[in-house]
Protein backbone atom coordinates (compact mmCIF):
# COMPACT_ATOMS: atom_id res chain seq x y z
CA UNK A 1 0.00 0.00 0.00
CA UNK A 2 2.77 2.50 0.82
CA UNK A 3 4.52 2.03 -1.84
CA UNK A 4 1.04 2.21 -4.81
CA UNK A 5 0.67 5.92 -2.65
CA UNK A 6 4.01 6.97 -3.09
CA UNK A 7 4.22 6.35 -6.44
CA UNK A 8 0.51 7.88 -6.57
CA UNK A 9 1.66 10.53 -5.65
CA UNK A 10 5.03 11.19 -8.09
CA UNK A 11 2.75 10.25 -10.69
CA UNK A 12 0.33 13.43 -9.72
CA UNK A 13 2.75 15.84 -9.00
CA UNK A 14 3.96 14.87 -12.51
CA UNK A 15 0.94 14.73 -14.76
CA UNK A 16 -1.16 17.58 -13.54
CA UNK A 17 1.81 19.88 -12.25
CA UNK A 18 0.48 20.53 -8.70
CA UNK A 19 2.76 21.19 -5.75
CA UNK A 20 4.29 17.97 -4.02
CA UNK A 21 2.64 19.63 -0.69
CA UNK A 22 -0.77 20.24 -2.05
CA UNK A 23 -1.06 16.53 -3.02
CA UNK A 24 0.24 15.48 0.31
CA UNK A 25 -2.31 17.45 2.61
CA UNK A 26 -4.85 16.17 0.24
CA UNK A 27 -3.77 12.18 1.16
CA UNK A 28 -3.81 12.62 4.26
CA UNK A 29 -7.15 13.95 4.97
CA UNK A 30 -7.99 10.71 2.72
CA UNK A 31 -6.01 8.68 5.18
CA UNK A 32 -7.94 10.27 7.75
CA UNK A 33 -11.47 10.16 5.75
CA UNK A 34 -10.68 6.37 5.67
CA UNK A 35 -9.97 5.69 9.16
CA UNK A 36 -12.99 7.43 10.65
CA UNK A 37 -15.18 4.72 8.67
CA UNK A 38 -13.61 1.60 9.60
CA UNK A 39 -11.85 2.44 12.71
CA UNK A 40 -12.82 6.41 14.24
CA UNK A 41 -15.08 6.95 16.90
CA UNK A 42 -17.75 9.14 16.88
CA UNK A 43 -16.01 12.28 18.73
CA UNK A 44 -12.56 11.61 17.28
CA UNK A 45 -11.31 14.91 15.66
CA UNK A 46 -9.05 12.61 13.44
CA UNK A 47 -5.71 13.85 11.79
CA UNK A 48 -3.11 11.83 9.95
CA UNK A 49 0.77 12.17 9.46
CA UNK A 50 2.00 10.53 6.55
CA UNK A 51 6.03 10.45 5.97
CA UNK A 52 6.70 10.04 2.24
CA UNK A 53 10.01 9.37 3.04
CA UNK A 54 9.32 6.34 4.57
CA UNK A 55 5.67 5.42 3.66
CA UNK A 56 4.94 5.53 7.73
CA UNK A 57 1.17 6.26 8.67
CA UNK A 58 0.19 8.24 11.92
CA UNK A 59 -3.29 8.74 13.59
CA UNK A 60 -4.11 11.74 16.02
CA UNK A 61 -6.99 12.48 17.88
CA UNK A 62 -7.07 16.55 18.74
CA UNK A 63 -8.71 17.52 20.96
CA UNK A 64 -8.41 21.40 22.51
CA UNK A 65 -8.74 22.26 26.50
CA UNK A 66 -11.56 23.99 27.74
CA UNK A 67 -13.41 24.63 30.72
CA UNK A 68 -15.60 22.11 32.46
CA UNK A 69 -18.97 22.16 31.80
CA UNK A 70 -21.79 23.04 34.29
CA UNK A 71 -23.99 19.50 35.07
CA UNK A 72 -27.88 19.70 34.42
CA UNK A 73 -29.76 21.17 37.12
CA UNK A 74 -33.15 20.45 38.20
CA UNK A 75 -36.00 21.66 35.77
CA UNK A 76 -36.88 24.72 38.10
CA UNK A 77 -33.52 25.97 38.69
CA UNK A 78 -32.73 25.20 34.90
CA UNK A 79 -35.80 27.40 33.88
CA UNK A 80 -34.83 30.18 36.40
CA UNK A 81 -31.33 29.88 34.94
CA UNK A 82 -32.32 29.92 31.04
CA UNK A 83 -34.21 33.20 31.61
CA UNK A 84 -31.35 34.44 33.01
CA UNK A 85 -29.09 33.56 30.33
CA UNK A 86 -31.21 35.44 27.46
CA UNK A 87 -30.44 38.88 28.86
CA UNK A 88 -26.81 37.80 28.79
CA UNK A 89 -24.46 37.36 25.52
CA UNK A 90 -24.91 33.49 23.96
CA UNK A 91 -21.81 31.70 24.70
CA UNK A 92 -19.58 29.37 22.25
CA UNK A 93 -21.47 25.94 22.99
CA UNK A 94 -18.80 23.01 24.16
CA UNK A 95 -18.46 20.45 21.32
CA UNK A 96 -17.15 17.08 22.36
CA UNK A 97 -15.63 16.37 18.64
CA UNK A 98 -12.97 19.05 18.77
CA UNK A 99 -12.76 20.07 22.73
CA UNK A 100 -12.21 18.21 26.19
CA UNK A 101 -12.76 19.22 29.72
CA UNK A 102 -10.20 20.35 31.53
CA UNK A 103 -10.35 18.13 34.68
CA UNK A 104 -11.36 15.00 31.96
CA UNK A 105 -7.76 15.96 30.71
CA UNK A 106 -6.11 15.82 33.78
CA UNK A 107 -7.54 12.31 34.56
CA UNK A 108 -6.28 11.19 31.11
CA UNK A 109 -3.06 12.61 31.62
CA UNK A 110 -2.61 13.08 35.65
CA UNK A 111 1.17 13.95 35.39
CA UNK A 112 1.14 16.95 32.82
CA UNK A 113 -0.54 20.45 33.72
CA UNK A 114 -3.12 21.80 31.43
CA UNK A 115 -4.40 25.62 30.71
CA UNK A 116 -7.53 26.35 28.52
CA UNK A 117 -6.89 26.39 25.06
CA UNK A 118 -3.80 23.69 25.15
CA UNK A 119 -4.15 21.52 22.44
CA UNK A 120 -3.97 17.27 23.00
CA UNK A 121 -2.29 15.09 20.62
CA UNK A 122 -3.55 11.74 21.60
CA UNK A 123 -2.09 9.12 19.13
CA UNK A 124 -4.17 6.12 18.05
CA UNK A 125 -3.10 2.53 17.03
CA UNK A 126 -2.65 1.61 13.43
CA UNK A 127 -4.54 -1.76 12.64
CA UNK A 128 -2.13 -3.74 10.33
CA UNK A 129 -6.03 -3.80 8.55
CA UNK A 130 -5.53 -0.27 7.85
CA UNK A 131 -3.02 -0.75 4.99
CA UNK A 132 -5.36 -2.74 2.72
CA UNK A 133 -8.59 -1.12 3.49
CA UNK A 134 -7.15 2.48 2.84
CA UNK A 135 -5.24 2.00 -0.31
CA UNK A 136 -8.84 2.25 -2.39
CA UNK A 137 -10.54 4.75 -0.20
CA UNK A 138 -7.51 7.10 -0.04
CA UNK A 139 -7.19 6.15 -3.70
CA UNK A 140 -11.03 7.52 -4.51
CA UNK A 141 -10.93 10.51 -1.95
CA UNK A 142 -7.57 11.68 -3.27
CA UNK A 143 -9.10 11.72 -7.14
CA UNK A 144 -11.71 13.45 -6.06
CA UNK A 145 -10.24 16.24 -3.95
CA UNK A 146 -7.54 16.29 -6.59
CA UNK A 147 -10.46 17.62 -8.79
CA UNK A 148 -10.93 20.31 -6.52
CA UNK A 149 -7.93 21.51 -6.09
CA UNK A 150 -7.00 21.61 -9.52
CA UNK A 151 -9.96 23.52 -10.27
CA UNK A 152 -9.35 26.08 -7.41
CA UNK A 153 -5.80 26.75 -8.88
CA UNK A 154 -7.22 27.26 -12.45
CA UNK A 155 -10.04 29.63 -11.33
CA UNK A 156 -7.03 31.51 -8.81
CA UNK A 157 -4.68 30.86 -12.23
CA UNK A 158 -7.07 32.99 -14.29
CA UNK A 159 -8.74 35.28 -11.88
CA UNK A 160 -5.08 36.82 -11.53
CA UNK A 161 -5.09 37.36 -15.21
CA UNK A 162 -8.14 39.32 -14.93
CA UNK A 163 -7.75 42.73 -16.40
CA UNK A 164 -4.37 41.53 -18.85
CA UNK A 165 -4.27 40.87 -22.15
CA UNK A 166 -3.50 37.27 -23.08
CA UNK A 167 -3.23 35.02 -26.51
CA UNK A 168 -6.12 32.36 -27.13
CA UNK A 169 -6.86 30.19 -30.16
CA UNK A 170 -10.27 30.51 -31.85
CA UNK A 171 -11.75 26.94 -31.15
CA UNK A 172 -15.66 27.08 -32.34
CA UNK A 173 -18.23 29.11 -33.00
CA UNK A 174 -21.41 28.26 -30.30
CA UNK A 175 -24.21 30.29 -31.64
CA UNK A 176 -23.46 33.72 -31.38
CA UNK A 177 -20.58 32.91 -29.38
CA UNK A 178 -16.66 32.09 -30.05
CA UNK A 179 -15.38 29.26 -28.05
CA UNK A 180 -11.63 30.14 -27.27
CA UNK A 181 -8.83 27.98 -25.86
CA UNK A 182 -7.01 29.71 -23.41
CA UNK A 183 -4.20 27.72 -21.41
CA UNK A 184 -6.47 24.71 -21.75
CA UNK A 185 -9.56 26.73 -20.67
CA UNK A 186 -12.68 27.33 -22.78
CA UNK A 187 -13.28 31.49 -22.70
CA UNK A 188 -16.35 33.09 -24.23
CA UNK A 189 -16.29 35.85 -26.19
CA UNK A 190 -19.60 37.38 -25.90
CA UNK A 191 -21.03 39.35 -29.45
CA UNK A 192 -20.78 42.47 -28.04
CA UNK A 193 -17.22 42.07 -27.36
CA UNK A 194 -15.94 40.74 -31.05
CA UNK A 195 -15.24 42.98 -33.86
CA UNK A 196 -17.52 43.92 -36.42
CA UNK A 197 -16.37 41.95 -39.65
CA UNK A 198 -13.44 40.23 -37.55
CA UNK A 199 -13.35 36.70 -38.78
CA UNK A 200 -13.15 33.91 -35.95
CA UNK A 201 -12.10 30.49 -37.84
CA UNK A 202 -10.88 27.69 -36.13
CA UNK A 203 -7.37 28.08 -35.21
CA UNK A 204 -6.60 31.43 -35.59
CA UNK A 205 -4.80 33.35 -32.52
CA UNK A 206 -5.73 36.45 -31.59
CA UNK A 207 -4.64 38.93 -28.75
CA UNK A 208 -7.95 38.96 -25.77
CA UNK A 209 -8.34 40.79 -22.96
CA UNK A 210 -9.95 39.06 -19.73
CA UNK A 211 -12.96 40.70 -18.75
CA UNK A 212 -14.18 38.56 -15.97
CA UNK A 213 -13.55 35.25 -13.77
CA UNK A 214 -15.88 33.55 -12.43
CA UNK A 215 -16.15 30.46 -10.26
CA UNK A 216 -18.15 27.53 -11.34
CA UNK A 217 -18.90 23.78 -10.28
CA UNK A 218 -16.59 22.63 -13.10
CA UNK A 219 -13.74 25.17 -15.05
CA UNK A 220 -13.87 28.52 -14.39
CA UNK A 221 -16.16 31.18 -16.62
CA UNK A 222 -13.62 33.21 -18.47
CA UNK A 223 -15.49 36.41 -20.40
CA UNK A 224 -13.02 37.82 -22.82
CA UNK A 225 -12.91 40.59 -24.97
CA UNK A 226 -11.66 41.60 -28.35
CA UNK A 227 -13.27 45.59 -28.14
CA UNK A 228 -10.96 46.95 -24.89
CA UNK A 229 -9.05 49.35 -25.36
CA UNK A 230 -6.13 47.09 -23.70
CA UNK A 231 -5.36 45.00 -26.46
CA UNK A 232 -4.26 48.26 -28.34
CA UNK A 233 -1.94 49.07 -25.26
CA UNK A 234 -0.91 45.93 -24.92
CA UNK A 235 0.19 45.67 -28.83
CA UNK A 236 2.17 49.03 -28.39
CA UNK A 237 4.70 47.46 -25.63
CA UNK A 238 5.22 44.40 -27.33
CA UNK A 239 6.13 45.80 -31.07
CA UNK A 240 7.36 49.00 -30.26
CA UNK A 241 10.81 48.93 -27.86
CA UNK A 242 10.76 52.73 -27.04
CA UNK A 243 6.76 52.38 -25.53
CA UNK A 244 8.18 49.28 -23.45
CA UNK A 245 11.42 50.66 -22.01
CA UNK A 246 9.14 53.74 -21.53
CA UNK A 247 11.02 55.83 -23.57
CA UNK A 248 8.21 57.07 -24.91
CA UNK A 249 4.46 56.86 -22.74
CA UNK A 250 1.14 56.30 -24.05
CA UNK A 251 -0.87 59.32 -22.54
CA UNK A 252 -4.74 58.35 -24.35
CA UNK A 253 -6.10 55.77 -26.56
CA UNK A 254 -9.30 57.06 -28.15
CA UNK A 255 -10.91 53.62 -30.12
CA UNK A 256 -13.78 52.78 -32.82
CA UNK A 257 -12.65 48.71 -32.40
CA UNK A 258 -11.78 47.74 -36.08
CA UNK A 259 -12.09 50.29 -37.61
CA UNK A 260 -10.38 53.35 -36.44
CA UNK A 261 -8.45 54.43 -33.41
CA UNK A 262 -6.13 57.44 -32.29
CA UNK A 263 -2.79 57.16 -30.08
CA UNK A 264 -1.70 60.27 -28.11
CA UNK A 265 2.46 59.32 -27.08
CA UNK A 266 4.84 61.66 -25.65
CA UNK A 267 8.37 61.78 -24.58
CA UNK A 268 10.73 64.10 -22.47
CA UNK A 269 13.64 62.59 -24.39
CA UNK A 270 14.70 65.54 -26.56
CA UNK A 271 16.28 63.68 -29.51
CA UNK A 272 13.60 61.01 -29.99
CA UNK A 273 10.23 61.55 -32.04
CA UNK A 274 7.54 60.08 -30.18
CA UNK A 275 5.10 59.47 -33.60
CA UNK A 276 8.27 58.14 -35.50
CA UNK A 277 9.54 55.57 -33.13
CA UNK A 278 5.59 54.24 -32.92
CA UNK A 279 5.01 54.27 -36.55
CA UNK A 280 8.42 52.51 -37.59
CA UNK A 281 10.52 53.05 -40.49
CA UNK A 282 8.26 52.54 -43.48
CA UNK A 283 5.17 52.06 -41.27
CA UNK A 284 6.34 48.70 -40.47
CA UNK A 285 5.70 48.75 -36.77
CA UNK A 286 1.98 50.53 -36.69
CA UNK A 287 1.02 47.74 -39.69
CA UNK A 288 1.82 45.12 -37.48
CA UNK A 289 -0.71 46.67 -34.66
CA UNK A 290 -2.86 47.18 -37.15
CA UNK A 291 -2.75 43.34 -38.65
CA UNK A 292 -3.78 42.46 -35.03
CA UNK A 293 -6.66 44.31 -34.80
CA UNK A 294 -8.85 43.41 -38.27
CA UNK A 295 -6.49 45.93 -39.80
CA UNK A 296 -8.11 49.03 -38.02
CA UNK A 297 -6.72 52.44 -39.00
CA UNK A 298 -4.64 53.90 -36.23
CA UNK A 299 -3.57 57.39 -35.61
CA UNK A 300 -0.52 58.03 -33.98
CA UNK A 301 -0.35 61.69 -32.64
CA UNK A 302 2.15 64.07 -29.87
CA UNK A 303 0.34 65.04 -27.24
CA UNK A 304 1.07 68.10 -26.09
CA UNK A 305 0.59 70.42 -22.91
CA UNK A 306 -0.48 72.99 -24.71
CA UNK A 307 -4.41 72.15 -24.92
CA UNK A 308 -4.44 74.25 -28.40
CA UNK A 309 -1.50 72.18 -29.92
CA UNK A 310 -2.98 68.98 -28.50
CA UNK A 311 -6.44 69.44 -29.78
CA UNK A 312 -4.83 70.48 -33.07
CA UNK A 313 -3.13 67.19 -33.34
CA UNK A 314 -5.60 65.07 -32.48
CA UNK A 315 -7.63 66.29 -35.87
CA UNK A 316 -4.81 65.32 -37.59
CA UNK A 317 -4.53 64.58 -41.06
CA UNK A 318 -6.57 67.53 -40.83
CA UNK A 319 -5.58 71.07 -41.00
CA UNK A 320 -6.96 73.86 -39.33
CA UNK A 321 -6.65 77.89 -39.51
CA UNK A 322 -7.32 78.79 -35.94
CA UNK A 323 -8.92 77.61 -32.66
CA UNK A 324 -10.20 78.78 -29.70
CA UNK A 325 -10.94 77.19 -26.34
CA UNK A 326 -13.82 77.50 -23.71
CA UNK A 327 -12.16 75.82 -20.74
CA UNK A 328 -14.51 76.15 -18.39
CA UNK A 329 -17.16 74.20 -21.04
CA UNK A 330 -14.58 72.33 -22.45
CA UNK A 331 -15.22 73.52 -25.76
CA UNK A 332 -13.05 73.81 -28.70
CA UNK A 333 -14.00 76.56 -31.83
CA UNK A 334 -12.21 75.03 -34.43
CA UNK A 335 -12.04 76.98 -38.26
CA UNK A 336 -10.96 74.48 -41.07
CA UNK A 337 -10.39 75.28 -44.82
CA UNK A 338 -12.68 74.01 -46.83
CA UNK A 339 -10.72 71.11 -48.42
CA UNK A 340 -9.84 70.49 -44.87
CA UNK A 341 -13.51 70.14 -43.60
CA UNK A 342 -14.19 66.06 -44.67
CA UNK A 343 -10.75 65.09 -43.44
CA UNK A 344 -11.58 66.98 -39.68
CA UNK A 345 -14.84 65.41 -39.91
CA UNK A 346 -13.99 61.88 -41.49
CA UNK A 347 -16.33 59.08 -42.54
CA UNK A 348 -18.97 58.79 -40.17
CA UNK A 349 -17.89 61.91 -38.46
CA UNK A 350 -15.30 59.33 -36.78
CA UNK A 351 -12.10 61.90 -36.91
CA UNK A 352 -14.22 64.18 -35.02
CA UNK A 353 -15.55 61.93 -32.72
CA UNK A 354 -12.30 60.25 -31.78
CA UNK A 355 -10.30 63.77 -31.34
CA UNK A 356 -13.32 65.00 -29.20
CA UNK A 357 -12.86 61.34 -26.69
CA UNK A 358 -8.96 62.17 -26.83
CA UNK A 359 -9.15 65.65 -25.76
CA UNK A 360 -12.08 65.52 -23.92
CA UNK A 361 -13.31 68.77 -25.34
CA UNK A 362 -16.74 69.11 -27.52
CA UNK A 363 -15.58 70.14 -30.72
CA UNK A 364 -17.33 72.82 -33.21
CA UNK A 365 -15.97 72.83 -36.54
CA UNK A 366 -16.17 76.08 -38.74
CA UNK A 367 -15.61 76.08 -42.38
CA UNK A 368 -14.06 79.51 -42.78
CA UNK A 369 -16.12 82.13 -43.80
CA UNK A 370 -19.22 80.21 -42.69
CA UNK A 371 -21.12 79.88 -39.07
CA UNK A 372 -19.99 77.10 -36.52
CA UNK A 373 -21.31 73.77 -37.14
CA UNK A 374 -21.34 71.76 -34.16
CA UNK A 375 -20.36 67.99 -33.74
CA UNK A 376 -23.47 66.24 -34.32
CA UNK A 377 -24.68 68.42 -37.11
CA UNK A 378 -21.47 67.99 -38.88
CA UNK A 379 -21.86 64.00 -38.34
CA UNK A 380 -25.43 64.27 -39.59
CA UNK A 381 -24.29 66.63 -42.90
CA UNK A 382 -21.35 64.57 -44.11
CA UNK A 383 -23.47 61.09 -43.80
CA UNK A 384 -26.07 63.27 -45.84
CA UNK A 385 -24.09 63.89 -48.47
CA UNK A 386 -22.10 60.62 -48.65
CA UNK A 387 -26.12 58.83 -48.84
CA UNK A 388 -26.62 61.13 -52.04
CA UNK A 389 -23.95 60.08 -53.66
CA UNK A 390 -24.47 56.80 -53.73
CA UNK A 391 -27.82 57.38 -54.71
CA UNK A 392 -28.07 57.28 -58.84
CA UNK A 393 -30.95 58.60 -60.97
CA UNK A 394 -34.24 56.88 -61.82
CA UNK A 395 -33.63 55.54 -65.62
CA UNK A 396 -36.71 56.01 -67.69
CA UNK A 397 -38.51 53.40 -68.98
Amino acid sequence: MEKTILELIEQICQERKIPKEKVLETLEYALAAAYRKDFGLKNQNLKVNFDPATGKIKVFDIKIVAEDQEKALPKEEAAEEIKEETEEKEEKKFNPKTEIEISEAKKLYPKKKFKIGDEIKTELPVPSAFGRIAAQTAKQVIIQRLKELERDMTFEKFKGKEGSVVEGVVQKRSGLLVLVNIDNVTALLPPDEQIEGENYLTGLRFKFYILKVSPTSREPKVIISRRHTEILKHLFFSEIPEVSSGAVEIKKIAREPGIRSKVAVFTSEKNLDPVGASIGQRGIRIQTIAAGLNNERIDVIEYKDDLKKFVANALSPAKIISLELDEENKIAKVKAAKDQMALAIGRRGLNLHLASELTGYKIELQQEGEEKMPEEKQVEGQVKEQTEEKVEPEKPL
